[in-house]
């Protein structure tokens, strides 16, 4: 191949590499991004996800759930646990289109590179199912210790409307700036459960980003969160989180 074809096709990578950039920094709104706390550093963005992926999520996990499972902390091994009582499903990393672009999104948005990510999981909460209290950063040596490091944040997705119940809760937030973390529309956090700090309402396309490390490389207390039970209809969600390395590194 001669030079100048091999500089032609160079520039062509260089300006299809400028376009999709471009593209992807062009499908995050800013306007729709709003804070909703510093202690714990939480955001939300309303409207992330289309009607459209947030079905196709829906559908790649239906046929394939089973129960939620949590991480012994001395061990770091997986159980089941009745603190923890969702059904879910790890979306296997593939060349699905709709996925690639919720990924891409979702770093565009954090600004935190898509390796760092583990599989996004998918989770069905039916009525009384829910997550107590608890935090996402590891608390093991096994996963401290991992190549990948701990888990610094956390993207919350919401792919349907609750009738009642299934709020995020941040029971020890402080200096949050949106009372309950409550939109301009109307809602009843009729649950004790939501009554007790900064609660988040499930509504579909909305997600938050939380960060449970601190830019010191310390542990935020505060970023303890559960997932209220449900009581009237389903939640489905779908959670990214986001390692402090590349999870295939070596």
């Amino acid at each position: 191949m001669s030079s100048s074809k091999v500089r032609c096709l160079i520039l062509l990578a260089l300006i299809i590499m400028i376009i999709m950039n471009h593209c992807y920094a062009s499908i995050i709104d800013p306007s729709r991004v709003k804070s909703i706390s510093w202690k714990p550093r939480a955001f939300m963005y309303e409207g992330f996800l289309t009607q459209v992926e947030c079905q196709h999520l829906i559908s790649i996990a239906k046929p394939n759930l089973t129960r939620s499972a949590v991480s012994d902390l001395a061990t770091g091994m997986s159980h089941l646990s009745a603190h923890r009582t969702s059904h879910g499903m790890f979306i296997p990393r593939n060349n699905d289109p709709i996925v690639g672009g919720i990924e891409e999104k979702i770093s565009a948005w954090t600004f935190l590179p898509k390796e760092n990510g583990e599989a996004i999981q998918v989770l069905r909460y039916e009525g009384g199912e829910g997550y107590e209290a608890h935090f996402d950063f590891f608390q093991d040596k096994f996963h401290i210790q991992a190549k990948s490091g701990n888990r610094i944040a956390t993207v919350l997705m919401y792919l349907n409307d609750v009738i009642q119940g299934g709020e995020t809760l941040f029971p020890l937030a402080q200096d949050y700036l949106l009372h309950n973390g409550a939109s301009k529309t109307s809602y009843n956090y009729s649950t004790e459960c939501a009554k007790r700090g900064l609660a988040v309402k499930p509504r579909r396309g909305d997600a938050i980003v939380f960060f449970g490390i601190h830019v010191n490389g310390s542990v935020d207390g505060r970023s303890l969160h559960e997932a209220c039970p449900v009581i009237k209809g389903l939640k489905w969600s779908a959670v990214k989180w986001i390692r402090m390395y590349p999870i295939h590194a070596i």
